[in-house]
């Protein structure tokens, strides 16, 4: 039963093309046969000595996946209880793309569906990975990956079996910073919550009760971004999942409006697609 399950699993999560997919089965450490590879290390948690030299997010991103499946963590809340314990992704080296791996401390672990790559310099290349990063005894937090290691995290929720669903990325408000919103327990406080990108650190600027993106055992989360006539909009669903709701972010305000009956994953993508 448990290999099923984890079969299931990773098939639900597979990041890359159809074409690698083999690849990742046979193994999720292999490197790619089309690609000259450079194989490097990366820690996941700076020391108190590496504190005072924060990490850079100026290397470009090329793609990114979870490996290392773990059951450590029995929350379940993505429909069964397998996690992750590392990450996996490629960068570009001086003779090809290089891969490099983090693996978490042994009490936390990824506990989300695939690293989503963001452009924190609004260059045009994606820079950082944004991962929900679960502490076992602390619950989620909200974690920004760079070639070199982690460049910020959102605080940990506070408890065991508390979770974050994550909504999007990008410079919500036009001043040229990169937001991060996500929707604190989805499940329970159904809170969004807005954080900004600034010279490497995360400052919460806004949130807004009563609205949600996910259901206890769906392997997707409900939401995402969209930029219809120039104005960028998170849209998620409301706490009682009737009704389609589109978020605003100016400066440190947010404002909301009903765009409609939320009919399931179609109406999400219409909206999303600013239909």
């Amino acid at each position: 039963m448990r290999l099923r399950t984890l079969a299931r699993r990773l098939m639900s999560r597979l990041w890359f093309r159809p074409t690698r997919r083999a690849v990742r089965l046979a193994s999720l450490w292999l490197v790619l046969a089309a690609a000259s590879v450079s194989a490097v290390s990366v820690r996941a948690h700076e020391d108190e000595a590496d504190a005072k030299h924060p990490v850079t997010w100026t290397e470009e991103i090329l793609s990114a996946e979870f490996v290392s499946p773990t059951s450590k963590y029995s929350h379940g809340v993505l429909g069964d209880a397998v996690e992750w314990s590392g990450l996996r992704f490629l960068f570009p080296g001086n003779h090809g793309a290089s891969e490099a791996h983090i693996l978490l401390p042994t009490d936390h672990v990824f506990e989300d569906l695939k690293p989503r790559l963001v452009d924190l310099t609004l260059d045009g290349r994606p820079n950082a990975m944004m991962v929900v990063e679960t502490d076992m005894a602390l619950g989620a937090a909200l974690a920004l990956y760079g070639a070199h290691g982690k460049i910020a995290e959102t605080p940990h929720i506070g408890r065991a079996n508390r979770w974050l669903a994550p909504v999007a990325a990008g410079d919500l408000d036009g001043d040229g910073r990169v937001e991060l919103a996500y929707v604190d327990r989805p499940h329970l406080a159904k809170t969004l919550r807005i954080w900004r990108f600034d010279a490497g650190t995360l400052t919460e600027v806004a949130s807004m009760s009563g609205v949600t993106n996910h259901r206890i055992g769906d392997d997707f989360i409900t939401s995402g971004l969209r930029r219809c006539a120039e104005i960028s909009e998170l849209i998620l669903v409301d706490a009682s999942w009737k009704r389609l709701i589109a978020v605003r972010l100016t400066g440190e305000e947010i404002t909301s409006r009903d765009i409609g009956p939320f009919a399931g994953q179609v109406s999400l993508q219409a909206a999303l697609a600013c239909e």
